[in-house]
């Protein structure tokens, strides 16, 4: 049997070299993304002993959206996506009941676990962030969040949710939707200080957790919130 001996073509080399460089580029984004996270690590660290938590009273709100309007002026939320958004709901009596809902920034959310690239995380002071720099829009953890919480930002071309405001929150400020809220529907606070509204609020009151037997421990808690929303 004779043998052929393969030649070295130009087409070859080409191949070679684009996957030398697919290698290359791969090696990158890993160290890339590693460096982030211990970016994210070190900025977590400095921040405290903080767990923001957010308690919304069902029987204040009354349907107004300003909520929504202000989340997305302050976001720069896309048309046709929420971070927050009201349910209405209508009783046996025919009375009407507005329940506002957001990313409840979970204790053990679903979400990060699934994240290929851990673009999604939680801050050590409880928010659940999106790293846009990281993140790949996969949608791995928009399908993974029992609350429907998450949606795919068309313009960034990533996983996009609730920041709590973030931003504001570490500046002192208040959550957008807090502060634009008229009847004081939504309260925003340090659930771990024993003296903040929203610590108060959960220790004096009978208060509910949207879907509990997620085991993704909810950090937004609800007073009055009706059975027909907690499904």
């Amino acid at each position: 049997m004779t043998g052929k001996i393969s030649e070295n073509t130009g087409d070859d080399q080409v191949s070679r070299r684009e996957a030398l460089a697919s290698m290359c580029s791969f090696a990158v984004g890993v160290a890339l993304t590693g460096s982030l996270l211990a970016e994210k690590s070190e900025v977590s660290e400095e921040l405290g002993d903080k767990r923001w938590a957010m308690v919304i009273d069902v029987s204040k709100c009354y349907g107004c959206y300003a909520c929504l309007a202000a989340c997305a002026a302050e976001n720069n939320v896309p048309i046709g996506v929420f971070r927050t958004w009201v349910e209405r709901y209508v009783k046996d009596d025919g009375g009407v009941i507005f329940v506002p809902k957001m990313c409840n920034h979970c204790d053990e959310p679903s979400c990060v676990e699934v994240c290929p690239v851990n673009a999604t995380y939680k801050a050590a002071n409880g928010e659940v962030l999106v790293d846009d720099t990281v993140c790949i829009g996969c949608g791995a953890c928009i399908q993974n969040c029992p609350y429907g919480a998450r949606f795919f930002n068309p313009i960034k071309g990533v996983a996009d949710k609730c920041t709590l405001c973030s931003h504001r929150i570490y500046e002192g400020r208040l959550p957008a939707c807090v502060e634009a809220c008229p009847t004081g529907a939504r309260i925003f606070g340090d659930i771990n200080d024993p003296e903040s509204e929203v610590s108060k609020l959960v220790r004096n009151n009978s208060v509910s957790r949207w879907k509990p037997w997620t085991g993704n421990k909810p950090m937004v808690f609800y007073i009055g919130l009706p059975e027909e929303a907690n499904r």
